[in-house]
């Protein structure tokens, strides 16, 4: 194996695949990545056995094929460590990978290509294609209200879900779901849902750069592949049922707070300072065409303010973690935002002003 390449072609896949791999790992392989040259094209591949990433670059120059694997971070501090112009070779000489630099020379031990595993294909059920700013935003939307570690594992993922012309993607971590739908160009009679974990949801959002360019999703019974021009992505599904998040939409709240979204971020941001550091709870307290928002913590302290709302409902109170709430503020982009109440002790659902592909809801605290 002997190539080619200019250090920044080489740089930008390479950080990405090395994104997937961890540091600690149980087999010394897994921390390498796996190079491989045919023809014209290097691919660069990177996995931890629940992801998998690769990367394909198109070599200017013709290259000598072959494959062998190298340590993934080791690899990527020597690019990063060259000027950005520089042409860098690599070659493969006796079982280490001897790079070449201008005046610069390293010497990488390496693990035969055979040892690298490699996620098992499963038959694709479903596969279809969106544009990638669409499917970006659908995750950006929504993945903030993942558990972390939680014991219900289903949880610790997102759900998403195929319908005839539409993409949605749920996530709740018990205390709070955030859901965003897309019309998408589809053809699926039925439900098709799958839930894709933690770390697979969050890498495929880190890779979809290209606003309008399409990604290709293949929706297996244990993997979900996506594919564009630049790299092929696998990840494994979680195996379990998602809660009925239907059920979890609040129905009926009578209550209907309109506000200026930016306004209400600050007035939280505030009032948060002075709450309880560990539980997060604020006082909202609800009167025709005013918000109050109050805050105290342990030391006695306290933090109020009055926002003007477009309100005109029975005076209500209701606790609720602000950091729920800032979180579901933060990725909303419309000036204008409804919050649809019903009782102190049911679930708000928090809405963009005129737009209802994203619902948001919060369960309630007791203050």
């Amino acid at each position: 194996m002997h190539f080619s390449i200019q250090r920044e072609a080489l740089l930008k896949p390479l950080q990405l695949v090395a994104g997937v791999v961890e540091r600690r790992q149980t087999l010394p392989v897994l921390s390498n990545v796996l190079l491989v040259v045919q023809g014209q094209q290097l691919s660069l591949t990177g996995t931890d056995l629940e992801v998998e990433l690769v990367g394909r670059v198109a070599l200017e120059e013709a290259a000598e094929p072959g494959e062998i694997t190298v340590p993934a971070r080791k690899l990527m501090d020597i690019c990063k460590s060259l000027p950005s112009d520089a042409l860098i070779n690599i070659r493969l000489d006796d079982q280490k990978v001897v790079i070449k630099s201008g005046r610069s020379r390293f010497t990488l031990s390496t693990l035969p290509a055979n040892d690298f595993p490699t996620v098992e294909e499963g038959p694709g059920s479903l596969s279809f294609t969106v544009e990638q700013g669409k499917l970006r935003k659908l995750i950006e939307r929504s993945s903030f209200a993942m558990a972390q570690q939680d014991v219900r594992y289903y949880l610790n993922g997102m759900l998403i879900e195929v319908s005839s012309g539409m993409l949605r993607a749920v996530a709740t971590d018990g205390h709070r779901l955030a859901m965003c739908s897309m019309q998408a160009g589809i053809e699926q009679p039925d439900r098709h849902q799958v839930i894709v974990p933690r770390k697979g949801i969050l890498e495929l959002a880190r890779l979809l750069n290209d606003q309008d360019a399409e990604v290709s999703i293949v929706l297996g019974q244990h993997h979900i592949r996506a594919t564009t021009g630049e790299f092929t992505f696998t990840s494994k599904l979680v195996d379990g049922k998602f809660p009925d998040y239907e059920r979890v939409l609040p129905r009926g709240g009578d209550k209907l707070v309109v506000g200026d979204r930016q306004l209400l971020r600050e007035a939280f941001s505030r009032t948060a300072i002075l709450s309880n550091e560990k539980y997060r709870g604020i006082r909202l307290q609800l009167e025709s065409g005013l918000l109050k928002i109050q805050a105290n913590n342990p030391e006695q302290e306290e933090a109020e303010e009055e926002v003007a709302v477009d309100y005109n409902g029975s005076s209500l109170e209701i606790g609720f973690n602000v950091s729920y709430l800032l979180d579901v503020l933060g990725v909303m982009t419309t000036e204008q935002v409804r919050l649809i109440l019903s009782d102190a002790n049911s679930s708000a659902l928090v809405q963009e002003f005129d737009n209802d592909d994203s619902a948001y809801v919060v369960m309630p605290m007791r203050l």
